[in-house]
């Protein structure tokens, strides 16, 4: 995927990354406790039509992400809901296109570890 670096930092409140290869082809970034894997692709690829989430984030409250992104100016493209399979999440796009979603799951909303599978 080609990546805008300047979403991720500006919008998602990400830290400034390494970057590998010349000129760079990749990227690693980070926030809190979450590292990003970032592909520099010099060539556009358009997102797949068919696409659900190009990445998935769990965090510990939700709620507190939404407002934090909304407070950033990110653009939602489905507002934060409770889903029948155990998540509060909500989904935005980064400016390449891509599905991002953000929830959290129902063992973090109970003080517990937030990855789902741990």
């Amino acid at each position: 995927m080609l990546v805008n670096g300047a979403f991720y930092r500006e919008k998602l409140g990400f830290r400034p990354g390494l970057f590998f290869g010349e000129p760079p082809t990749f990227c690693l970034m980070s926030r809190d406790d979450v590292a990003l894997y970032l592909d520099l692709a010099r060539t556009p690829r358009p997102a797949p039509l068919n696409q659900y989430w190009a990445v998935y984030l769990y965090v510990d409250n939700v709620d507190e992400m939404a407002a934090e992104l909304k407070a950033r100016g990110v653009a939602f493209d489905r507002e934060t809901e409770d889903q029948p399979y155990g998540c509060r999440d909500f989904d935005i796009r980064d400016p390449d296109g891509h599905l991002i979603g953000i929830g959290q799951d129902d063992k973090s909303a109970q003080g517990k570890l937030t990855l789902p599978y741990a």
